[in-house]
Order: structure tokens, then C-alpha cells, then sequence
């Protein structure tokens, strides 16, 4: 047998091992070890934690587990600021972030990288193919399409040794694929950075997507770090009328089967999804996912349910993410009110961390989670004995709530708020039950 060091968390957990990690993770949990230990040894749950990532905390995701959610940070050519960066990084961790991902293409993107890896304990995602397109671009002056083989996968080495805990790889973007979406026809075609990347080298090279053709290779390189395959949705829709087409589902079915030899080589695995959905096809997006991926943990960006609301896409974005987390989504990535517009700022950053927690916990109380409901319930008494502390407390965002309710200049003596003042429901309800116990 091999050495327990050795040994991935998904071999473990096949072997009967309760880790440390998964001890720790399923206290954070309030679940039981051997049940999470179940889950990851079949697929269903992850622990995602690189080996490397010394200050980080293992995060558990996928079935039967509080929903989590992602907060995507990086800088462009036009905004390098590696302080902002770490400003949105520290918001996002204090807004309840579970996780950062790092999608740098501007800049000092190694030391970006590493500074946002050393300045939270959180978990670390990234796109290591960006790491790749900026190297050959920036730094060889090369044309993208002239990354070698070699340099693609140099670009996750790199990522794994500084200690991100998981990355996103296209590896479902083929050239079948590409086919299939060029003979039924999109209107937005492909909108996934990466996705776009390796459509366009593909094209140039006339030659498969090396993540795809080569991907033993890549299970051997990410298998001693123990870190998370994110299987990235090249194909996601970009607007809601290319939602759920030929294109997204082959790449579905492609993930499914890459999921599969992953989970062999002892390789966890967790599938990204869309995208632009319109709201009725959200449940059925997730349903597929979890028969095609065989119940792998699932990771939604989104879904917006419309088109055509700049500036409100965090609103939209927690309308999709609430149906599709009660569906069965385990992770959501926040949107902000800036996407489709600019870099998000910092205030961006926690309104958009903030939407997508009120969208998971609203997905959790129907998943049945434990301790979900039990906090609303809390509060619905807080609310009724009209214990604004305890509110406070209980409030996803305790300083915006006590802000506003200083804001408005109420009297805490009689103990209202400025809606109703001395028509208080509540109030009029207490002095009823009050008037009764005196009777």
C-alpha cells in the first residue's frame, strides 16, 4: 500500500481513509467525516485543497454541502494595479467569499498570483492557459496561436507550484465540437476567454486541443498536488439564445467522459457550466450535468437570466445562481454589476460576493442543507422580538444592515423601524399577546 502523503484525497476516501483534510473540511461542514469521505470517494463531493498551498484551508464542495461561492478578481492591460487587486481579494474573503480566482493577463501576473495566494487563506483558482497566451505574447513576442504544446502545459506547472488549488482547463473545446457549433450556427459563438484561446490555435495549427489529445499528460502533472480539475465550459452560452445547443451539451458529454478517467487516475474533478440561461432551462442544464458528469460537483457562472440589464448583472446573476443552486448547482461564481462593462471595483466586488451568498443560502434552504433554514428561522424571531442585535447577527451583510438602520435616524427607544414606527406590526402583535397574559 501506498504511503497516506502520497496518496490523493479521492484515493484515500476509496481506501476507507477519513483524511485530516476531510476531518477539517467536515467540521467547517458540521457533517459527519465518514459521510463527506463517502461522497468524495464516489465523485460527488470534492475537497479542494493544492498540497502546495500551505496557508490555505481545504474547502469541500458538491453534494449535500453548504453551496458555495467563487469571486473572480484579476487584472487587464489596462488596469495592472496589483494593490486593488489585493484590496478586491480582501473584500471578497470579509464579503464571504469561499473562493478567489485569479484571472490576470495584465501586469506582473506571477507576482499578482502570488501576493493574492499569500494575503488569504481562502481557496485559488485560475486559468493557467492565460499564463501561457501572456508569456508567448508579452514576454517572447510570439502570436498566441504560436504557444507550443510544451509552453501550455508549462503554464500549469507553473500555476500547481505556486499553490492553486484548482484550475480551469478547456479541455472539452475540440475541434468535433467546434464543428458542431459552426453547423447549427451561434449568434455570440464562443465568449470563453480560454475557449476562444484554444479555438483560435486550434484553427491556426489545424490541430487538436492539446488539454484534450493530451490529457493523460495533464492528470500526471496535477495528480501530485493533489489539486481540483475544473473542467472549463468552453462552449458556455454567451446570450440566452445560444443556451443548451448542440455545441454545449458535446462538450457536456466530453466532460462526462474526461470526468471518468480523472476519477481513475485519482484525479478530483469538478465541471463548469453556463452562462446566459434563460430561466426555464436552468433546472434541465443542472439535471444533464449531473447524469452526463455522474453527479460531479458543478460549478455555475451565473446563470443571467436576461440579456439586457449592464449594470445590473449581479441582480441577474442571483436570480439564475438561486434556481440553479435549489436545482442542485454546488458552486456559484458571482457576477458584478460591472460585467460586460469593466473591471469590477472593490465596492463591485462585495455587492457582487454578497448577491450570489443571498442566491446560495436561497438555494441551500431548498437543498435541505443543514442549518440552512434554521438561520432564517432565527432571525424571523429576532425580527419579531424586534432584537435588532440579534438581526445584526444573523444578517449576511451585519455592517450594511446596521448602517442603514443608523441612517435613518430612528429612536432605538421605541424600538421600530422608520417603515412603520408606531404602527409596528410586531410591536402591535407583542402588545396583543402582552394584553392577554394580564387579561
Amino acid at each position: 500500500m501506498k504511503r497516506q502523503d502520497s496518496l490523493t484525497q479521492l484515493e484515500l476516501a476509496r481506501q476507507g481513509v477519513v483524511s485530516d483534510k476531510m476531518k477539517q473540511a467536515a467540521a467547517t461542514e458540521k457533517i459527519d467525516p465518514e459521510i463527506l469521505r463517502q461522497r468524495i470517494a464516489e465523485g460527488t463531493a470534492i475537497i479542494c485543497h493544492n498540497n502546495r498551498h500551505t496557508n490555505g484551508i481545504p474547502l469541500a464542495v458538491g453534494k449535500g454541502l453548504r453551496t458555495k461561492v467563487n469571486a473572480n478578481i484579476g487584472t487587464s492591460k489596462d488596469d495592472t494595479s496589483i494593490d486593488k487587486e489585493l484590496e478586491k481579494a480582501r473584500v471578497a474573503v470579509a464579503a464571504g467569499a469561499d473562493a478567489i480566482m485569479d484571472l490576470s493577463t495584465g501586469g506582473p501576473i506571477d507576482q499578482i498570483r502570488a501576493a493574492i495566494i499569500n494575503e488569504t487563506r481562502a481557496c485559488i483558482g485560475s486559468v493557467p492557459l492565460y499564463q501561457a497566451a501572456v508569456d508567448t505574447v508579452t514576454r517572447k513576442g510570439k502570436a498566441m496561436v504560436d504557444m507550443t504544446v510544451d509552453e501550455i502545459f508549462a503554464g500549469i506547472v507553473k500555476h500547481l507550484d505556486d499553490g492553486v488549488d484548482f484550475i480551469t482547463v478547456h479541455c472539452g473545446v475540440t475541434r468535433a465540437t467546434v464543428e458542431r457549433m459552426d453547423n447549427e450556427g451561434r449568434i455570440m459563438e464562443v465568449v470563453s476567454r480560454g475557449g476562444s484561446f484554444t479555438v483560435e490555435w486550434m484553427t491556426h495549427n489545424n490541430a487538436e486541443n492539446p488539454l484534450f489529445e493530451h490529457f493523460d499528460r495533464l492528470l500526471e502533472i496535477v495528480k501530485p498536488y493533489d489539486a481540483t480539475l475544473s473542467l472549463g465550459d468552453g462552449f458556455r452560452p454567451g446570450c440566452l439564445a445560444d443556451a443548451t445547443d448542440r455545441a454545449q451539451i458535446h462538450e457536456l458529454i466530453l466532460l462526462g467522459e474526461l470526468t471518468q478517467r480523472a476519477w481513475k487516475a485519482g484525479v478530483q474533478v469538478m465541471i463548469e457550466g453556463p452562462g446566459h440561461v434563460p430561466l426555464n432551462q436552468i433546472e434541465a442544464n443542472i439535471q444533464l450535468q449531473k447524469r452526463l458528469c455522474h453527479g460531479a460537483p458543478f460549478y455555475v457562472l451565473g446563470p443571467l437570466v436576461t440579456d439586457i440589464a449592464p449594470g445590473y448583472d449581479h441582480i441577474t446573476c442571483a436570480i439564475g445562481g438561486t434556481v440553479a443552486a435549489a436545482a442542485g448547482a454546488d458552486f456559484l461564481c458571482y457576477v458584478t454589476a460591472s460585467e460586460h462593462l469593466r473591471l469590477p471595483t472593490i465596492e463591485d466586488v462585495h455587492e457582487g460576493v454578497m448577491a450570489s451568498r443571498i442566491a446560495a443560502h436561497a438555494g441551500d434552504i431548498v437543498k435541505g442543507v443543514p442549518g440552512a433554514m434554521e438561520k432564517d428561522i432565527a432571525m424571523a424571531k429576532c425580527r419579531k422580538d424586534l432584537d435588532w442585535e440579534g438581526q445584526f447577527a444573523l444578517a449576511l451583510d451585519p455592517e450594511k444592515a446596521r448602517r442603514l438602520r443608523a441612517e435613518s435616524g430612528v429612536d432605538e427607544e421605541h424600538g421600530a423601524c422608520t417603515m412603520c414606527g408606531e404602527f409596528c406590526a410586531y410591536k402591535v402583535m407583542n402588545q396583543r399577546k402582552a394584553g392577554a397574559r394580564d387579561a
